[in-house]
């Protein structure tokens, strides 16, 4: 890990489930096409709310990786 350099990205990730889950999907999707994915951070949380109840949860994380 010495002399690593990392570029973050910003993504937002949403379910209807939890907060969990909305970054697990934005983490999910981001490995799908980044390789060397190694850190997030959760930056906002957001939320739907419908007949009273949070219907979606909205997260937006930045994600680093190692540039190769």
């Amino acid at each position: 890990m010495a002399n690593q350099v990392y570029k973050t990205i910003e993504l937002t990730g949403t379910s209807p489930k939890s907060f969990d889950e909305a970054v697990i999907n934005a983490i999910t999707k981001a490995s799908s096409t980044v390789r060397e994915l190694r850190w997030f951070q959760v930056t906002d949380t957001r939320g739907h709310i419908k007949d009273g109840r949070i219907d979606h949860w909205q997260v937006t994380v930045d994600i680093s990786f190692a540039l190769e």
